[in-house]
């Protein structure tokens, strides 16, 4: 692996992972210094973050870490559901029904990793990772997929934002498991419905104003799915 693609994967992960929070300043220096690579590969990785919308210019500051705004969230469903809609469609038309229902019981008994300790969330966010993958085996069309990688992209950064609250994710995992369901019951339009009430109720998580001890809104952490 090249040095600059080296640079851009790690520093891309610790963005996604908010290992590096937004606002936080990218110097070239103190990254080649971290990473160890010269100034040049950090330079390439950080101009194609400022490229994909994770970092951005910062007059005399070189670059920083993009922030997520709550009209940037909105911006963000508003491309994602048409994409995720008619990728589920597809799926549940073209998709192995037996993948989706092993998926499914996954989702019903997926409470105990939200609410266990150990890196419980950690297993949660990859099962839904592994939904998304079958959905995007089955729907057989590239030109989606290539559509949907920006936005998943920036989709995994707000999706961090759920962790500090169980109920959603719990409520989430409870949406995922109607999904998988219609998904093996090879229901297009079903799918299709529990997608729209799944974003719904995200988009609608992400946006209310916080309640309880922990304050887990875009504007908290200046600037998940859940």
């Amino acid at each position: 692996m090249r040095a600059s693609d080296r640079a851009y994967s790690l520093l891309r992960s610790d963005i996604v992972e908010w290992r590096l929070a937004p606002g936080e300043l990218l110097a070239e220096v103190e990254q080649s210094a971290r990473l160890g690579v010269s100034r040049t590969p950090v330079r390439e990785a950080l101009s194609r973050l400022v490229a994909e919308g994770l970092a951005t210019p910062h007059s005399g500051r070189g670059v920083v870490v993009s922030a997520i705004s709550l009209d940037a969230v909105t911006d963000l469903f508003d491309v994602r559901l048409p994409l995720e809609c008619a990728a589920v469609r597809l799926a549940a038309r073209r998709g192995d029904h037996a993948v989706f229902a092993a998926l499914a019981d996954e989702f019903a008994a997926s409470g105990r990793l939200i609410e266990g300790d150990g890196g419980g969330q950690d297993a949660y966010y990859g099962l839904v990772a592994r939904l998304d993958r079958a959905v995007d085996e089955a729907a057989l069309n590239p030109y989606l997929l290539q559509a949907q990688k920006p936005i998943r992209t920036h989709l995994a950064r707000v999706r961090r934002l759920a962790r500090d609250n169980p109920r959603r994710l719990l409520a989430s995992a409870r949406e995922h498991e109607q999904i998988a369901l219609a998904l093996s019951a090879g229901h297009a339009d079903l799918a299709e419905a529990s997608m729209r009430v799944h974003l719904h109720n995200s988009l609608q998580h992400l946006l209310s104003p916080p309640t309880g001890d922990h304050d887990t809104s875009p504007n908290h952490r200046e600037e998940h799915h859940g």
